[in-house]
């Protein structure tokens, strides 16, 4: 790879002559970048985009609204399941065939969920969509992160955060307007989003592989997929409006059990399907536990907040999702000043102040009232998304800072493992804090907020705290180059 002129994503093919450079390189490098966030954008948003016409999907098929929230399980179940086997089907495979067929699956799947005429072929499918999510994602950013240069790192890796801080908020509002038409918008509006990404694949992708794959370790897929399947069914159970507490107890120990003996088979195996040792690279290991507890602040915060402006303030599911969007507003405001930032104060202020300030502005919007000027939070809520952007940026370039480029696979394996299970657990945290809140608060249901923001607040002061530990020059080789995001 040339270090000037040609960009951030050349990319080439071991054993094989590059592919002519286009007349602009840099135009084709950013376009493989967006083709991946914009696969990224579509697994995010369908996994919770089902949730606002649930009621009416739900008098359709004769069943009760909660019932579809067997949809939504069923693929954050499959995507949890599946993601760690991602990188060895990637090398086994090739990234271009594998990205490419899993976003045909992906996208036909969506089509045939639209013409769903029960709950069990909407369920079924929806596990399909979710095994092609859990191939699609993974793999696009590892085409990215085994190719990229570390002096590029930062502006790779800028490009992939947008869509997971930007489809859980846009997910009510897209969910409730397509199925104002029919619920089977929500599914209809990937078909041509579908087919011009998968164009974009056979073109623009390439067939990069491990020049000897080693076999699957097939003892350890199948425990990391029962724990993860179970912890995320655990979660999603506890996501829903009436606890099973027999079955989330039974599905929670139960993962945790295989959790642990997954854990003890990969450290001893011989080739293992996860490599733990990324777990020994500081800037990675601080990345994924301090930040698990910031992403887990930073998805529930989204799922609270209808809920107050609906249940405590008495909004409209309208006024309510036009408030929300001021945090989405937030996040794309912040996102040009995220590089200079990294590169004037370096990772470590950068990551501790946006966690300090996630912490503050979460605990500041429990304390609003329907009383509240919408300036005044229309300001807190856009502060709010600004600072959850630029944290969230931070740590997801500073897990891969100190990989070796060829470690990159199994890195990629094991974050993209720990991210998808964080972001399940995100919303049972947001709702375990507001049932314990409400217990604790009685009848007052403004108090119950209070108490719930208050402690999704002190989750990302936690990760502000590990992260002040970091060294001074964490991730400064990274800014050896303008980094703009």
């Amino acid at each position: 790879m040339r270090r000037a002129g040609a960009g951030f994503l050349q990319l080439h093919l071991p054993g094989r002559s590059p592919r002519p450079s286009p007349a602009d390189p840099s135009a084709a490098q950013f376009g493989l970048a967006f083709l991946v966030a914009g696969a990224f954008f579509m697994e995010n948003l369908d996994g919770t985009i089902i949730a606002t016409p649930a009621p009416v999907i739900a008098r359709q098929f004769g069943v009760a609204p909660t019932a579809i929230g067997l949809a939504m399980t069923a693929y954050l179940v499959a995507a949890g399941a599946l993601i760690p086997v991602s990188g060895w089907v990637c090398d086994r495979w090739g990234a271009r065939r594998t990205f490419t067929a899993a976003l045909v699956v992906f996208t036909a799947t969506s089509g045939f969920c639209a013409a769903s005429s029960s709950l069990g072929e909407l369920v079924a499918l929806r596990v399909l969509q979710g095994a092609a999510g859990a191939l699609m994602v993974p793999v696009g950013r590892l085409v990215v992160l085994r190719e990229t240069e570390k002096a590029d790192l930062a502006r790779a890796i800028a490009v992939f955060t947008w869509p997971a801080l930007v489809a859980p908020i846009l997910a009510p509002i897209l969910g409730g307007a397509l199925a104002a038409a029919s619920w089977r918008w929500i599914f209809l509006v990937n078909l041509p989003l579908g087919a011009v990404a998968i164009v974009a694949a056979h073109r623009m992708v390439p067939q990069v592989r491990a020049p000897d794959t080693k076999r699957l370790d097939t003892l350890g897929f199948v425990v990391s997929a029962f724990s993860l399947a179970l912890l995320m069914f655990a979660t999603s159970l506890l996501g829903s409006g009436r606890i099973l507490w027999a079955p989330v107890a039974a599905c929670a120990v139960a993962g945790c059990v295989l959790a642990a003996l997954g854990i003890r088979h990969f450290l001893h195996a011989r080739d293992p399907l996860i490599e733990l040792s990324a777990l020994r690279v500081r800037t990675f290991r601080v990345a994924h536990a301090g930040g698990s507890l910031y992403r887990a602040a930073v998805f529930a915060v989204p799922f609270l907040l209808p809920l107050m402006f609906e249940e405590e303030f008495g909004w409209t599911p309208v006024h309510a999702g036009s408030m929300v969007t001021f945090v989405f507003v937030g996040n794309l405001a912040a996102k040009p000043s995220t590089g200079p930032l990294l590169r004037r104060f370096g990772f470590r202020t950068v990551i501790t102040a946006s966690a300090l300030m996630v912490g503050v502005t979460a605990a500041a919007t429990g304390l609003t009232t329907a009383s509240t000027g919408p300036l005044v939070l229309g300001l807190l809520l856009f502060a709010g998304g600004a600072f959850r952007s630029i944290g969230f940026t931070g740590y997801n370039i500073l897990a891969f800072a100190d990989i070796d480029q060829g470690a990159m696979t199994h890195a990629n394996t094991l974050a993209s493992t720990i991210q998808q299970l964080a972001q399940g657990v995100s919303v049972a945290l947001g709702v375990l804090a507001l049932r314990a809140a409400t217990a604790v608060s009685g009848s007052s249901q403004a108090m119950a907020f209070r108490l719930a923001f208050a402690a999704l607040g002190a989750l990302a002061i936690i990760a502000a705290v590990e992260a002040a530990a970091l060294p001074r020059d964490a991730g400064a080789h990274l800014n050896a180059r303008p980094a703009t995001t």
